[in-house]
This record gives C-alpha cells, sequence and structure tokens, in this order.
C-alpha cells in the first residue's frame, strides 16, 4: 500500500482512472456523458467507462474496474452506488473518486465533496487523498448508516419512479403513507457497560455525517472513530414527525454530547420484534445486530482543505 500522499501525487501525476456510473440513478443517465467528456478534458485516461443501467449489475462492475488497478476509482451515484464502491476499495491501494448523482447524497456531503457535477469533477483534480471509517455491520461495509423501523419499510416500498421525480420528497412521501399503520419498536442498545432502552418508529446508526441530506450533528463525520445511534421520536407518531422535522432544522447546531445521541465504537441492537434493517439505502436482513467500525478503511479524494486524522 502507497501512503496517501504517495497516491494522491500518482493521481496528479498519471492521470490514471476508472468512471462507473449508475446510469439508473436519478440523475445518472442523463449525467454519465457530461462525467466523461470532464475527466478527459482534465487529463485523465479512462481504463474503463462504464455507465450501468441494471442495478444487478454494478457491483460487478465496479470489481471489475478495480481489477484494472487505477490509481482512481470515480464512482456516480447515490449513496448505494457510492456505498457499494466503498465496500469494493476498503483496504485497497485505490482512491475512491465521487460523483454525486443521487437522492440526498449523504455520503458525499459528509466528506465534503460538492454536489454540482464541475466542482466534484475538480476535487478529482484538485484535491487530496483522505482516510475515512466504514461502519460494520456482520462482515458488511457501509459507508452511512444503518436504519431500523420505518427508513427500512420506506426502503421497500418507495417506488423507483416516483424517486426520480421528486428526488428527496420521494422519501418522506412513502413515510406518511406508510405511518399510519407502523408499530413502534422497543430498542435495546448495548455499548461496553452501558445499555439504553428506548421505544420509537426509527432508530438510526450513523458512520457519517450526515442523514437525509441534513447534518445529523455539527460535529459529526466520516473520521472520528465514532458511530452515533440516535432514535427519532418516541412511541407516538407525532412525536416521529416532530423529531424528524426538529432534526431538519437544528442538526447543523446540535453536538454529539446532546441527547438522545449515543457516541460509542460499537453497540449491539435488538428489538422486541425481528425489525427490518436498511443499510446505505439497501435492505439488509433483520434484528438483533451487531455495529462496529472499520477505521480508516477507505481512502477518498476530498477538498484540499478536508480535515484528515
Amino acid at each position: 500500500m502507497r501512503t496517501k500522499q504517495e497516491l494522491g501525487a500518482a493521481i496528479r501525476r498519471d492521470r490514471r482512472a476508472a468512471l462507473v456510473v449508475n446510469a439508473h440513478s436519478r440523475r445518472g443517465r442523463r449525467l454519465h456523458d457530461g462525467a466523461r467528456s470532464r475527466l478527459l478534458a482534465a487529463g485523465f485516461t479512462l481504463v474503463r467507462d462504464c455507465p450501468v443501467d441494471r442495478p444487478g449489475e454494478l457491483e460487478k462492475q465496479l470489481a471489475e474496474a478495480a481489477d484494472l488497478g487505477p490509481d482512481l476509482l470515480v464512482a456516480g451515484g447515490g449513496d448505494g452506488t457510492l456505498g457499494t464502491a466503498a465496500r469494493l476499495l476498503a483496504h485497497r491501494d485505490i482512491a475512491l473518486g465521487l460523483l454525486p448523482l443521487g437522492t440526498t447524497n449523504n455520503f458525499a456531503r459528509t466528506v465534503g465533496v460538492p454536489l454540482d457535477l464541475d466542482a466534484a469533477v475538480a476535487v478529482l483534480t484538485d484535491g487530496k487523498v483522505i482516510d475515512v471509517d466504514l461502519g460494520l455491520i456482520g462482515g458488511t461495509r457501509f459507508a452511512n448508516h444503518v436504519g431500523v423501523g420505518l427508513s427500512a419499510d420506506i426502503m421497500l416500498r418507495t417506488p423507483p419512479r416516483l424517486k426520480r421525480l421528486t428526488g428527496r420528497l420521494a422519501y418522506p412521501a412513502t413515510a406518511l403513507a406508510l405511518l399510519a399503520r407502523h408499530r413502534p419498536l422497543r430498542v435495546t442498545l448495548r455499548a461496553g457497560d452501558t445499555a439504553r432502552e428506548l421505544v420509537t418508529h426509527q432508530l438510526y446508526v450513523a458512520n457519517g455525517g450526515f442523514q437525509a441530506g441534513r447534518p445529523i450533528t455539527a460535529d459529526a463525520n466520516a473520521d472520528d472513530g465514532l458511530l452515533v445511534a440516535y432514535p427519532v421520536g418516541g412511541a407516538t407518531r407525532r412525536g416521529l414527525l416532530r423529531e424528524t422535522t426538529r432534526n431538519a432544522a437544528t442538526g447543523h447546531r446540535r453536538s454529539l454530547a446532546d441527547e438522545p445521541f449515543l457516541a460509542v465504537g460499537e453497540l449491539w441492537l435488538e428489538t422486541d420484534r425481528p425489525a427490518r434493517v436498511e443499510v446505505d439505502g439497501e435492505l439488509c436482513g433483520t434484528t438483533p445486530i451487531r455495529v462496529g467500525l472499520d477505521v480508516n478503511a477507505l481512502r477518498v479524494m476530498a477538498p484540499a482543505d478536508s480535515p484528515d486524522r
């Protein structure tokens, strides 16, 4: 493995990259050609250029691109696409370049990559390589978050066409339709000698600093060696709606030291009945689960002024 500085120098010098874009994502098909032309104009040689129309082919295409050994693998899509790329590149001598083309773009926001395509490509040419943490659920790594409860049901029921047409509004629209018949969960969180019990319709365990495109707190990020567990509201449906609104409006002013956040390196999560689990927007089994961290597991191209411990 090269050092971060050596890998960054190779990217700037040789401009050897692979490009894989989820053309099935909300903006992927429309923006693939633009991303390709911008990378070529910036002097990159693309050892692979692959728009992926079928979601089932995405992981295979990303793996084949990585196996060609580029210094930089540029992945375009939403959080599901970027999370898949992150898992494949963990502990490999390849930096991940982010083109945020999805609905909420939480991972890109956490790393500080702009959502504008020109600005995101500029990060690939002028940025630096940093290390970020990945979460672990069982043997599966994740970039952003684990969701238990309503969010997993939303992932199962949100129509893809609605996501493409309305963007982030697709999720609250689906949530409102499901909420009337959703039952709250009794959740137990265990971390070391700490045990916390709560009743909620929704619980998140975040590795990154954003959820639903909004800051979780002012001091949560993907390079702090911490997972952040927190419920959204209590047992009532009204509480869920109230806390969702509050989190979106005030997350940038809140701290990990505030209630109801639990910031730890590892935790065990169980519920009073098996509950669906979604990981970075993809369904991934049911509770109980153990969630941990793989510290500094992934190298990412980030803005030149990004912090890096």
